[in-house]
């Protein structure tokens, strides 16, 4: 259960995750220096993109949770920045804002995996705190029907980090796209937008790799025991 040759994998994939967040801070830093050459705040630019995208009901406010908490709450129609990136006007701040916005307009254009992950997260989050107690419960007493239980909640959990991953996606390019066609950066700006979002992402790469070998591993411990 606790060692296994799997988690030679889940270590390394832990490694990647560890340095993906490393990158998304490293280039949220090194951008967050350089100013856009639109001189607009990241809040002038969410803003406008929301109200070019007829979004006028979602509201724009900011984050009290500190750098990057950044995200949009779709319960409440609202796109919520931290300081840096609210009263920003680096390209960071309007990569960051824009990416945002980009969840936004997915809510308002029904986006399909969107859609999918928001059915999803009830019970993946229920199966994502219920999961690890089962399982090693399951392992420890030896009933397989309790591991069988254990792996279907994980593997929601699982689900639910796929389905995360085309709508990050989605939503850096929404907002690539946005930003150059308002013409809030030029196009020698557009590397810098790409190397700021492409970290972020890289991060839920990273984490639903992890995520996926765990399962691997405890189908397959299961699969010894049966």
């Amino acid at each position: 259960m606790f060692f296994h040759p799997m988690d030679i994998l889940i270590f390394a994939a832990l490694g990647l995750a560890m340095w993906a967040q490393s990158k998304v801070k490293g280039n949220f830093e090194k951008w967050s220096k350089v100013q856009a050459s639109a001189g607009m705040s990241g809040a002038q630019v969410a803003r406008r993109i929301l109200d070019e995208e007829g979004l006028h009901n979602v509201k724009l406010e900011r984050s009290n949770k500190g750098t990057l908490s950044d995200h949009y709450d779709p319960s409440k129609k609202v796109v919520r920045l931290s300081d840096p990136v609210y009263n920003g006007n680096s390209i960071s701040s309007l990569s960051v804002a824009a990416h945002e916005v980009g969840h936004a307009i997915q809510d308002a254009t029904n986006y399909s995996m969107l859609v999918v992950r928001h059915k999803v997260f009830p019970v993946a989050n229920f199966g994502s705190q219920l999961a690890p107690i089962l399982l090693i419960g399951g392992f420890i007493l030896d009933m397989f029907n309790l591991i069988t239980v254990g792996i279907v909640l994980f593997s929601l959990a699982v689900l639910f980090q796929l389905v995360t991953l085309p709508v990050e996606y989605n939503a850096s390019s929404r907002a690539k796209d946005k930003l150059v066609e308002l013409g809030m950066i030029s196009n020698n700006e557009v590397r810098g937008v790409s190397k700021v979002l492409n970290a972020a992402a890289l991060t839920y790469v990273a984490s639903t790799l992890m995520a996926v070998l765990q399962l691997i591993k405890f189908i397959l411990i299961a699969k010894s025991r049966r």
